[in-house]
């Protein structure tokens, strides 16, 4: 599939509903992103995650949150299909975050946040997880959500493997607007987005 040049500007963004599903799947594959995830990692327990890879666990656990109507991230769409996917859902529903001890939260807002990403191979490496998140920015400007956050990596080396890149890497964040709000850790800062009115 050739990519146009300005493709980035034609980039379409949903939430992950019923209507839909097909392309998430689709967008996830056989793998379901990467090792059966389903990007369920964040909002199970280890061990309902790691039961959850075998016999579509995972899979159906995401399902049925969309069937529930309940939010589960944003999807970037191009010429008819699924491209990117950022998860996106109130802190609170991500528990692995509440057990997290470089990612504690550091006040009492009420903030969405965003824990990984996932970008269809051929899509990679042009600028999409930077029109991904001014996306989600939007996406939540017209939902009333003000404060978005995050944990990005820093890399410590030249080339990150795309297999550790699923949790957004820092510089795009900065290039789409949000600010270091904590730096527990090191290589992995805490960063939010604050939506003015």
């Amino acid at each position: 599939m050739e990519i146009e040049t300005d493709f980035l500007d034609q980039i379409t963004f949903e939430p992950l509903t019923k209507k839909n599903w097909g392309m998430f799947v689709q967008l996830f594959g056989e793998k379901g992103a990467c090792g059966n995830c389903w990007c369920m990692y964040y909002r199970l327990s280890k061990a309902d995650f790691k039961e959850g890879k075998a016999e579509d666990g995972n899979k159906n656990a995401m399902k049925e949150l969309v069937w529930n109507h309940k939010p589960a991230g944003i999807m970037g769409l191009y010429d008819g299909r699924a491209i990117a996917w950022a998860a996106f859902a109130p802190r609170e529903d991500f528990i692995k975050l509440a057990k997290s001890r470089v990612h504690k939260p550091i006040d009492n807002e009420k903030v969405w946040s965003i824990p990984c990403f996932f970008i269809a191979k051929e899509f990679r490496r042009n600028g999409v997880s930077v029109s991904l998140l001014k996306g989600v920015v939007g996406y939540a400007r017209e939902n009333g959500i003000s404060i978005i956050e995050a944990y990005p990596t820093i890399p410590t080396q030249e080339k990150l493997p795309d297999s550790f890149a699923w949790i957004g890497l820092y510089k795009s964040f900065e290039r789409a607007g949000f600010v270091i709000v904590d730096r527990t850790s090191k290589n992995r800062p805490m960063v939010r987005y604050y939506i003015s009115d």
